[in-house]
């Protein structure tokens, strides 16, 4: 499914259409041809072939860093996910150097040298020695071979270059998590200091000072954020809200009775927003919105789009709840069409005293002519 004015939308049809029409499907759409296929042509090489032939499924990498971020966004750990994608990409990027490197010993000439990959005749011994090569340039641990020919030592200093280049980018990504660590932990389990300061200062005693210090790492060590309220009943509604991610429970006013759970695409708080005629809490909330654990909330101040479907949700609930005037509804109604009318009866007369007036401002123009002419005439005599 896919959102539509904060409405989750799962017809198939509906999204068959959309993404037929998104910028997105050419591209997988020439992803997923099999070019392999070309290598079955008279002249073209096998297997050196097929690497060249299946360079279009480079085309699917972004849909797979999308798939990335995703996952990140969606997973309990997104850390450890950091860490294993850091990982994939430094795999990839051995096996990747492994293999120029194995072209260009094959180009020079297997085992001429020790510093190319020796003339193994099995492929996994020649994949193996490669990818250990590799490791040790990228790596820059232990001891090569030394370059014999030009190409060798262009090879080996662009080498020594991107590993360089990656050892940064690994120590900027594991500073970055290791910050992500800490920026969480102090989200999620806030410090006591300041609730140890606020009883202290009201002179409670030692003994529940524990109770709250125990607590509070009991909350750190099972992992347990605090509760937090979106949004509490009888308060000024002034927006509403949109799910990302994550679940938001509606609870009673004891605070833990959960009557109902909200998840991702869902939206609350539209009946604070719209201005319903005959709600008796005017613009106040009338439930308690719980977050379960983290949540991540689009805020909308208006929804001209969705205001009569949101208008017609809002009132059902009103009704169930017992807390919407019918008769004032139909009152304000009723004012509103008798408002509604009187304004079509004055733009009515508004229109007809401005046809009046555009005729008499003919009228005096066609005079004014007139007399104009007749002084001419009279002054010509």
């Amino acid at each position: 499914g896919f959102l539509e004015d904060g409405i989750l939308v799962q017809d198939v049809s509906r999204t068959q259409r959309r993404y037929l029409g998104s910028r997105t499907f050419p591209w997988d759409v020439m992803a997923v041809l099999p070019t392999e296929l070309l290598c079955l042509l008279p002249g073209v090489p096998r297997v050196p072939g097929v690497p060249a032939a299946r360079a279009n499924r480079c085309l699917r990498v972004p849909r797979l860093f999308e798939a990335f971020d995703r996952c990140e966004t969606r997973t309990g750990w997104p850390n450890v996910f950091r860490m294993a994608k850091l990982m994939l990409y430094l795999l990839l990027g051995i096996h990747w150097h492994g293999c120029l490197y194995f072209a260009l010993s094959a180009h020079l000439g297997l085992g001429d040298d020790p510093w190319v990959c020796p003339g193994f005749t099995r492929l996994l011994r020649r994949y193996l020695h490669s990818f250990y090569y590799s490791t040790l340039v990228l790596a820059t641990v232990g001891d090569t071979p030394t370059p014999q020919r030009e190409e060798e030592f262009l090879f080996l200093t662009a080498g020594f270059l991107l590993a360089v280049l990656g050892f940064a980018t690994i120590t900027g990504s594991i500073s970055t998590v290791i910050v992500n660590l800490g920026t969480a932990a102090s989200a999620s389990y806030p410090d006591a200091g300041p609730v140890r300061r606020y009883l202290r200062a009201w002179g409670v005693g030692g003994r529940l000072q524990g109770r709250v210090e125990r607590w509070h790492r009991h909350l750190r060590a099972q992992r347990k954020p605090p509760a937090e309220f979106v949004c509490r009943r009888g308060d000024v509604g002034r927006e509403m809200y949109f799910i990302r991610e994550g679940r938001l429970a509606v609870v009673a006013e004891d605070g833990v009775t959960q009557l109902a759970v909200l998840g991702e695409g869902l939206y609350f708080g539209e009946i604070s927003l719209i201005n319903i005629k005959g709600n008796m809490a005017g613009n106040r909330r009338t439930a308690n919105i719980l977050s379960i654990g983290y949540s991540d909330l689009f805020c909308l101040d208006k929804s001209p789009c969705a205001h009569a479907a949101m208008e017609a949700k809002g009132r059902d609930l009103l009704l169930r709840m017992g807390q919407l005037d019918t008769g004032a509804e139909a009152a304000a109604l009723a004012a509103g069409a008798e408002a509604e009318q009187r304004l079509r009866g004055l733009e009515a007369a508004l229109e007809e005293l401005q046809t009046r007036a555009a005729r008499l401002l003919a009228q005096l123009e066609a005079s004014a002519l007139r007399t104009a002419l007749r002084v001419q005439r009279l002054e010509g005599r």
